[in-house]
């Protein structure tokens, strides 16, 4: 079987290509393409996954056995927890044994390189091309790896949570615990969550490596009880949510009213500009709305859209200085931080930038509205085969999308996927995703109604 990484490393179902043999091959690929560049440590963490410590340490066994010291933290973290600890362990590569945001069936491999963030594209195509057959490296255990000091434990958690303490004001986020909802998706930021806010109402707060049956994704669809507890408890004044690996953020205003990565991406960059006094480059990803565009520009902020990927970005934040980064499916980042998505760090950002204000966040999104002008986004992933989809990504090659329902699409861009503009404020795109047998429709409009029904023409017009 051969082993492909796609838009955020390498995924599959378990016990059908995610085995234990598998995961050896692509350790050893990970091994040997260190060795090539005379590295000699990395750190492994696991999400809250099944078979997440297995993995870890068949992983782990893998890399000793090529010398190469591990450090690994044996409970389960989250991905910016290994991606923090690569940096402040002086480690060459990180790996994290996740499948982020998948259904439960899946989990993955993903690969970070020193600097703290996603392993570039060109170095994971090194990797990929090193993935052997069958995996030859001598076999010993986890245990004689560890007495022989060739593995070590470390507490990535810890260090973690001691790093948001050296970079928050948390006497004054801690203020406001008690009006804060927050739902882990059972995912790998509950502990670090109750820990800093144990007043805070958590749900979905405990090890469930089903995640219930839900993919553990940060959108409205996924997060009905969370909005509905937001509904019924006057006193919560936002709602934050992570995904299984809690890398990705999903966010809700005191009504319970869904607020998309677009939204925390223009207040982010609304508060780093304009209350911190701060500059730099503003990078996106090809999917998030053209308003983050439109905000920068009006700061005098250079702009670029990056093909979907968060590893895209972070290959940008590695040699440029920029302010704020992100993606339309919840990974964003900042200046001051590492170059990685972090769920809990955005939660964090936005608490504070409230706290500051003393404005709800409906009050800072209707600042961006004053701004860019009011819109809302929605996305619909669908389950198609694998025909239909490449038939409809065919009928966008060739040109032959001209109208949405009854809209005519004024420009397109393909940058990744395909976008139709139909006004400044009204867009629609498609794409297959990289991760899932899906072929997602995102649309752009002015409210939410508008949204759907401009999904719906698209379907029709997609054949979908």
């Amino acid at each position: 079987m051969k082993i492909k990484f796609g838009t955020d490393g390498w995924r599959a179902i378990i016990a059908k290509e995610y085995t234990t043999d598998n995961v050896k091959r692509v350790s050893e690929a990970s091994a040997k393409w260190m060795l090539e560049r005379s590295m000699k440590s990395v750190v492994i963490g696991f999400d809250c996954r099944f078979g997440g410590e297995m993995f870890m340490k068949t992983s782990a066994e893998i890399f000793a056995s090529h010398g190469i010291k591990v450090l690994c933290g044996e409970q389960f973290v989250s991905t910016p927890m290994v991606s923090l600890g690569v940096v402040k362990l002086k480690a060459d590569l990180g790996v994290v044994i996740t499948a982020s945001h998948n259904p439960p069936s899946y989990n993955g491999y993903k690969l970070k390189s020193s600097f703290g963030g996603p392993t570039i594209p060109k170095e994971i195509a090194e990797v990929e091309a090193l993935i052997p057959d069958t995996c030859s490296a001598a076999d010993d255990s986890f245990a004689n790896y560890k007495s022989k000091g060739l593995i070590e434990s470390v507490d990535l958690e810890q260090m973690y949570i001691e790093h948001i303490e050296a970079n928050f004001d948390m006497d004054l986020l801690k203020k406001s615990a008690s009006t804060i909802a927050y739902d882990a998706m059972y995912g790998a930021g509950q502990n670090v969550m109750r820990r800093l806010f144990p007043e805070a109402a958590l749900l979905h707060c405990e090890y469930n490596p089903s995640f219930h049956g839900q993919a553990p994704e940060p959108i409205h669809r996924n997060l009905q009880e969370l909005s509905n507890y937001i509904k019924e408890h006057s006193e919560i004044s936002l709602g934050i949510a992570n995904d299984g690996d809690a890398d990705r953020i999903g966010m809700y205003d005191g009504d319970g009213e869904f607020v998309d990565s677009h939204h925390i991406l223009l207040l982010l960059l609304y508060y780093m500009k304009e209350y911190k006094k701060m500059d730099g480059k503003v990078i996106v990803t090809f999917s998030v709305t053209n308003k983050m565009k439109m905000l920068a520009q009006q700061y005098g902020l250079d702009v670029e859209v990056t093909k979907i990927g968060f590893k895209y970005i972070a290959e940008i934040m590695i040699t440029d200085d920029v302010l704020v980064g992100g993606e339309e499916s919840g990974g964003l980042a900042i200046k001051g931080h590492i170059p990685e998505r972090d769920g809990i760090w955005i939660g964090l950002t936005i608490m504070e930038f409230m706290a500051k204000t003393g404005k709800t966040i409906k009050e800072l999104v209707q600042d961006i509205y004053n701004k860019v002008g009011t819109f809302k986004f929605d996305r619909d992933d669908l389950h198609l085969e694998d025909e239909k989809k490449w038939a409809i990504i065919e009928k966008c090659k060739k040109g032959e999308i001209k109208t949405i329902g009854d809209l005519e699409v004024q420009r397109t861009e393909t940058t990744d996927g395909y976008k139709f503009y139909l006004s400044d404020d009204q867009w629609v795109m498609v794409r297959p995703s990289g991760t899932e047998p899906v072929l997602r429709v995102y649309a752009q409009d002015k409210t939410n109604e508008a949204v759907r029904v401009l999904l719906d023409k698209a379907h029709t017009t997609f054949g979908a």
